[in-house]
C-alpha cells in the first residue's frame, strides 16, 4: 500500500489545481468572482484562426530581383551575335548597328524585369500584385507591371526594326535563347514572414483589471464570461507553476490517496477478509490501481487530445471477473474519484466514468460465453452515447452544435477494454486467481482428467456428472457461484481413477475386491481417493478453489459401512476411530456445503431398490438431517431456509431423474 501511494504520487502533475468547474450557458452557483490579479483576455480558437487567416490575406507574394541573370544573359548574347552572324555570312554592314540594337532592347527588358509567373498566386486572373525585393528594398509590383518571357520576346520583335527577313529572324531566335526570368519567387522568404505574421497575431483582446468583477453569483456564464473565465483559468495555471509549492502540492496528494487507499483496505478487512488476507489478491488489486493511475498522469504528460481515450471501465470488467461485482464497483469508484482531481471537468469526467462503470458491471454479471465480452462492450458503447447525448444537449440545447467528432475517443476506449481478456488471464497466472472463466473451461467434459475419469471409471464420472446438476440448481436457487460448484462436483471424485474397481458405482462383475481384506485396509483404500485427488489436480495446476472441494466433499465423517462391520466382526478388538475417519476438513462455503450435501444424497439414492416419492423424500431427509446431526455444516455459510429449499431442489431432481410419478389427490 505504501509503494502505491508513493509511485501514484510521484508521478501526479504537482502544480495547485483551479477549484472552479464551469460550462457554457450553465449559471455560476459559486460567489462573486473577483480577479485577484491582472490578466489577458484570451481569443477563442476560431478567433484567433480567423484572425491569422486575415492577417496572411494581406501579405502579397514575395519575389525577389535577380541582377546576375540579366547580366549573365547580356553577356551570352554579345558573345553568341558574333557567331551567328558570321554564320549567316551577313557581311560586317550594320553588323555594329544591329548588335548596340539587340542589346539595349535586351537591357531595357532586363531593366523592367521577367517575372515568372506562379499558378498558385493567379486566383483571380492572369495578373496579381507581388511584393519585389531589390537591394534590400521591397516594393509592391503587379504582374502587368513587368515583363513575361512571352510578352518580353512580342516586345523585342515589335521593337527591333529591320527590312532583312534573314536578320529579324536571326536577331528574334538569338533573343528567344538569352530571355531569362530575373524576377522569382522566393520561398524561403515568403516562408519566414509567413511564420512571422502568424508568431505576431495577438492571442487576446483586452484585460481584466485587478479587483475587477469576472463573474457574480446567479450570473448566467455567457460567450464573454466564459472567455473570461477560461483566460483566468490559464493565467491561474501559469502562475501555480511558478508561485505554488509542490511541496505542499505533494502532501497534498499523499493525504487524498492516503486516505482513499485506506478505505480500500478498510472495506476489504470489514467485509472481504479472504482478499485481506491474501497478499497475491491484495497486490493485484493495488496494482491495478496503480497502473491506471499511471496511464493516467502519462496522458496528462503528453496533453492528448481527450483524456477519454484512456479505457477506464478496465478496472470493473477485471475486477468483476476475478473478484465479485460489489468489489468492481467500490474499487472502479476510487480509482475514478482519485482520478477527477487531476482532469479538466471532473464532475462530467466522473459522471461518464461511474455510469460506464456501472454498466459494465452489470452486463457482465453471469459471463458464461465469450461473447458477452463483446456485449459487454456494445453496452459500454451505448452508457458512453446517451451521457454525450444528454450532456451535449443539455449544454448546447441543439443537435446541430453537437460536435460528434468528440465521441470518437469513448469508441476508442470501449476497444481498449476489450484487453481485459488476455489481461485476466495473464493475472490468473500471476496471482493464481480462479476466475468464471478459468472455471468454464475446466467444466469442459473433453478435458484430460475428464476424459481419463470417464475411460478409466465411468460409474465415478455418471456419479460426478449427477451431484454436478444437483449442485448447481441448488445453489443457483439459494444464492452463489454456480460455475465453482460445478466445476468442483466434476473434480470432486477424480482421486479414484487410481483403483476404480474398489468402487461400488465402477464394479460392473459380482467380485468385490474388499471381500479379500480387512476393513482397516478397505476404509483407508476408499479414504485415500481425497488424497490421491489432492495429489493429480496440483500435478495437473488445477486451482486450489477445485481441490477445496476434494479436500471437504467428506468432511472429517466416518467411512461408517467398514466402520461398523469391523465391531460387529471384531467386538474384542480396540479400535482406532481415526482409521475409518476422513481427514477434513468440514466444508467452508456455501458452494462446499451443497457438494457434500449432492454428494452423499446422489450416491444414497442410487441404493434404492424401486425409487419413490416417499422413499426419496425419506432419504433426502436422512442424510441432510444426519450431516448436520455430524456438524459438518457449521462452517458453511447455510442457513435454515437455504437447507429447506436445498432439500426440495434435490427431491424433486431426484424424483425426474428416477422417472417418479407423483400422485395428486383432489382436495
Amino acid at each position: 500500500m505504501v509503494l502505491t501511494i508513493f509511485i501514484v504520487t510521484l508521478f501526479l502533475p504537482k502544480q495547485p489545481r483551479f477549484r472552479y468547474e464551469f460550462e457554457k450557458g450553465n449559471v455560476w452557483m459559486n460567489k462573486d468572482l473577483v480577479a485577484p490579479f491582472s490578466f489577458a483576455i484570451l481569443k477563442t480558437t476560431p478567433q484567433v484562426k480567423s484572425d491569422k487567416k486575415n492577417a496572411l490575406k494581406d501579405i502579397l507574394p514575395i519575389y525577389q530581383y535577380d541582377k546576375g541573370v540579366s547580366d549573365e544573359a547580356l553577356d551570352g548574347f554579345l558573345n553568341e551575335f558574333d557567331v551567328k552572324w558570321q554564320s549567316a555570312e551577313l557581311g560586317d554592314k550594320n553588323k555594329t548597328t544591329y548588335r548596340t540594337e539587340g542589346y539595349r532592347l535586351l537591357k531595357n527588358i532586363y531593366t523592367k524585369g521577367i517575372i515568372a509567373l506562379s499558378a498558385k498566386h493567379q486566383k483571380g486572373g492572369k495578373s496579381y500584385d507581388f511584393s519585389l525585393l531589390e537591394d534590400n528594398v521591397q516594393k509592391q509590383k503587379s504582374s502587368q507591371d513587368v515583363f513575361t518571357p512571352e510578352t518580353a520576346l512580342n516586345y523585342f520583335k515589335k521593337s527591333f526594326k529591320t527590312n532583312n527577313q534573314v536578320i529579324a529572324d536571326l536577331m528574334t531566335n538569338l533573343a528567344e535563347d538569352h530571355l531569362t526570368a530575373n524576377i522569382t519567387f522566393n520561398e524561403c522568404l515568403m516562408q519566414v514572414v509567413l511564420d512571422n505574421t502568424i508568431k505576431n497575431v495577438s492571442t487576446t483582446k483586452g484585460m481584466v483589471q485587478k479587483g475587477e468583477l469576472i463573474v457574480g453569483k446567479n450570473d448566467v456564464i455567457d460567450e464573454e464570461i466564459f472567455q473570461k473565465l477560461s483566460s483566468y483559468k490559464e493565467a491561474y495555471d501559469a502562475q501555480t507553476k511558478i508561485v505554488g509549492s509542490p511541496t505542499l502540492v505533494y502532501a497534498g496528494q499523499i493525504l487524498l490517496v492516503t486516505f482513499i487507499l485506506s478505505i480500500l483496505i478498510s472495506f476489504l478487512y470489514l467485509f472481504r477478509r479472504d482478499i485481506f488476507s491474501d497478499n497475491r489478491q491484495l497486490s493485484l488489486i493495488l496494482m491495478i490501481i496503480t497502473v491506471m493511475l499511471l496511464l493516467l498522469t502519462w496522458a496528462l504528460r503528453l496533453n492528448i487530445v481527450s483524456i477519454y481515450y484512456i479505457p477506464f471501465c478496465i478496472v470493473p470488467i477485471i475486477i468483476r471477473i476475478l473478484f465479485d461485482t460489489r468489489l468492481s464497483l467500490y474499487l472502479h469508484l476510487l480509482v475514478i474519484l482519485i482520478a477527477g482531481f487531476f482532469v479538466a471537468n471532473s464532475f462530467e469526467f466522473v459522471f461518464y466514468q461511474v455510469t460506464a462503470g456501472m454498466v459494465a458491471i452489470f452486463s457482465i454479471k453471469n459471463f458464461a460465453q465469450r461473447e458477452r465480452f463483446l456485449i459487454s462492450a456494445v453496452y459500454i458503447l451505448l452508457s458512453y452515447f446517451v451521457s454525450f447525448l444528454g450532456i451535449a444537449l443539455l449544454r448546447e440545447g441543439s443537435f446541430k452544435e453537437i460536435e460528434w467528432i468528440n465521441f470518437v475517443p469513448f469508441i476508442f476506449s470501449v476497444l481498449l477494454s476489450l484487453l481485459a481478456y488476455p489481461l485476466i488471464y495473464v493475472f490468473e497466472r500471476i496471482f493464481g486467481i480462479t476466475s468464471d472463466v478459468s472455471l468454464i473451461e475446466l467444466t469442459n467434459t473433453n478435458t484430460k482428467l475428464l476424459r481419463e475419469l470417464g475411460f478409466k471409471a465411468p460409474g465415478t464420472f455418471q456419479h460426478s456428472l449427477q451431484v454436478a446438476n444437483l449442485a448447481e440448481a441448488a445453489i443457483f436457487k439459494i444464492g452463489g457461484n454456480s460455475v465453482l460448484v460445478r466445476a468442483g462436483a466434476l473434480y470432486h471424485d477424480i482421486g479414484k481413477v487410481d483403483n476404480p474397481q474398489y468402487f461400488i458405482e465402477n464394479q460392473n462383475t459380482g467380485a468385490n475386491p474388499h471381500d479379500k481384506l480387512p476393513y482397516e485396509q478397505s476404509a483407508q483404500i476408499i479414504i485415500q481417493h481425497v488424497h490421491k485427488g489432492i495429489e493429480i489436480l496440483r500435478k495437473n495446476q488445477i486451482p486450489e478453489v477445485i481441490i477445496d472441494f476434494i479436500r471437504t466433499h467428506h468432511g472429517n465423517t466416518r467411512v461408517d459401512y467398514f466402520y461398523q462391520s469391523f465391531l460387529k466382526n471384531s467386538p474384542e478388538k480396540f479400535v482406532d476411530e481415526n482409521i475409518f475417519r476422513y481427514p477434513g476438513p468440514i466444508p467452508f462455503s456455501k458452494e462446499t456445503g451443497v457438494l457434500m450435501l449432492a454428494d452423499s444424497v446422489e450416491a444414497a439414492s442410487r441404493s434404492l431398490k424401486s425409487p419413490d416419492a416417499p422413499k426419496i423424500n425419506e432419504l433426502v431427509e436422512r442424510i441432510i438431517d444426519y450431516k448436520l446431526e455430524q456438524k459438518q455444516l457449521d462452517n458453511c455459510d447455510l442457513t435454515l431456509k437455504d437447507i429447506e429449499t436445498i432439500k426440495l431442489i434435490f427431491k424433486t431432481m431426484l424424483m425426474s431423474i428416477y422417472h417418479v410419478r407423483i400422485d395428486y389427490q383432489e382436495v
